[in-house]
């Protein structure tokens, strides 16, 4: 039973609820009609007058209009087929070529190598070594290296430097992050007389506290390298150890990196169900064919073993047994990568240098590509294996790879046809990142020069 004062009430509220309702529209209308509520329009830039590069191997776009709406391309075609939205910025290259952002799938933004020049690390804070790594980052875009899968990072600085380039707080390429690589006692890159990451159980947990943290990959150590002292070719994890990471990663949508020199190990981690194997200097026909049937990855990082590193070893003051070692291991690698192109592999462009590092007259990224042709491949092959490739190896075709509707704009600019003599990269002028010019060689004013970063 309802009182009287209570059923006068519930008479107000009925009185009023239109009331309420009218104010809620009226409110409703005047935020949509609002500044505020209203989304400002993406900005729209074009390219005019350049070639695209045909990375499928047909005829280029010559004399293409490429249309950016925001991040994005939105249309690609010749110019009396694709029309130059009212108000869109334009930048005229006209006879230039233009292809994608390149992408190195294995490199090292903290990296440290055995020389004199770890002296200045050694007592490296952690802040320091962010900032070290940031620089390192910026140079690399600005270098033509628009994306980036980090292998193995120190002190898990490499999360926040990504989530600092994702925000646009800083310069520097899409990062595919690894944390720190799992490695057992006594394998490479370990620390003498620590102890590291030993059976199935640590190995689980540590995989998931760098997914926890946000890696997209998981770097294990299944051999020794050159930067390591013993026997390259032995094994130093166990099938378990490999399933572990692989087990806990796959579940999670995670891909797991083999760093590797040998064959067994490599045969094991074909068996654990690794996603891709990286340097590879000892592998021979065999594991090459075992890796084409399992769909894996290859990441040569042949830059690293040959003439063209031993100016960056020199630098950093690398002593005469690292020096030898690098030139015995150089020998094999080498032909290992010609086994892999052989067995046609898939293979994903990586340097282990820093992408902008000076190699041989040019920038490690494209020096590493440049030996991919000079070791068999075509120019356009070569080409791929740092565009088509590694986006379909990152799981990443649908957003990256290719000047093409629906990309990213991640865009490099040169004066000839990579496709046909990957050297044409060497005079590349224009980096684009997801529409921004973040290098124009032909603009005074461009940030590569003025040093705004």
């Amino acid at each position: 039973m309802i009182s009287h004062s209570g059923a006068a009430r519930a008479l107000r509220v009925r009185a009023l609820a239109p009331l309420f309702a009218i104010a809620v529209a009226s409110l409703s209308a005047a935020r949509a009609q609002s500044p505020e509520a209203a989304a400002p329009p993406l900005p729209v830039r074009v390219i005019t007058g350049a070639n695209v590069a045909n990375l499928e191997g047909g005829a280029p776009i010559r004399n293409a209009v490429v249309v950016i709406t925001g991040d994005r391309i939105t249309a690609v075609g010749p110019a009396g087929q694709v029309q130059v939205p009212a108000g869109a910025k334009e930048l005229r290259l006209p006879g230039k070529w233009l292809a994608p952002g390149l992408m190195n799938m294995h490199t090292h933004f903290g990296l440290e190598l055995p020389g004199t020049a770890m002296l200045d690390t050694q007592n490296e804070t952690d802040g320091e070594l962010a900032l070290r790594m940031a620089i390192n980052a910026r140079k690399s875009l600005l270098a033509g290296t628009t994306t980036v899968r980090t292998p193995g990072e120190q002190r898990d600085a490499i999360f926040g430097l990504k989530r600092a380039i994702d925000r646009g707080d800083y310069p520097g390429p899409r990062i595919w992050p690894a944390g720190a690589p799992i490695v057992p006692t006594g394998g490479h890159s370990s620390k003498p007389l620590y102890d590291g990451i030993d059976g199935a159980e640590e190995v689980r947990k540590e995989t998931r506290r760098q997914i926890l943290l946000g890696a997209r990959w998981i770097k294990i150590t299944i051999s020794r390298g050159i930067a390591s002292t013993g026997d390259i070719a032995a094994a130093d994890m166990t099938i378990d150890e490999m399933r572990a990471a692989t087990d806990i990663a796959h579940r999670q949508g995670v891909k797991v990196a083999a760093h590797t020199g040998s064959p067994q190990a490599t045969l094991d981690a074909l068996t654990a169900g690794v996603d891709s194997f990286e340097h590879g200097y000892f592998l021979n026909d065999e594991v090459f064919r075992k890796i084409k049937a399992a769909n894996a990855w290859y990441v040569p990082t042949i830059v690293v073993s040959q003439e063209g590193a031993m100016e960056f070893f020199r630098k950093i003051g690398s002593t005469p047994f690292y020096l030898a070692r690098v030139k015995m291991v150089g020998r094999s690698h080498w032909a290992a990568l010609q086994s892999a192109i052989r067995n046609d592999v898939n293979i994903a462009m990586g340097s282990d240098q820093f992408p902008w590092e000076p190699n041989q007259g040019t920038v490690a990224s494209i020096r590493e590509i440049e030996l991919y042709q000079e070791a068999g491949m075509t120019a356009l092959q070569a080409l791929r294996t740092a565009t088509v490739n590694t986006a379909r190896m990152l799981g990443a075709e649908a957003d990256l790879g290719q000047v093409a509707p629906g990309k990213y704009a991640d865009i490099i600019a040169m004066d000839a046809d990579p496709t046909r003599d990957t050297r044409a990269l060497r005079s590349l002028f224009l980096v684009m990142k997801g529409g921004e010019v973040v290098r124009n060689d032909l603009d005074p004013g461009s940030v590569a020069k003025t040093g705004i970063y």
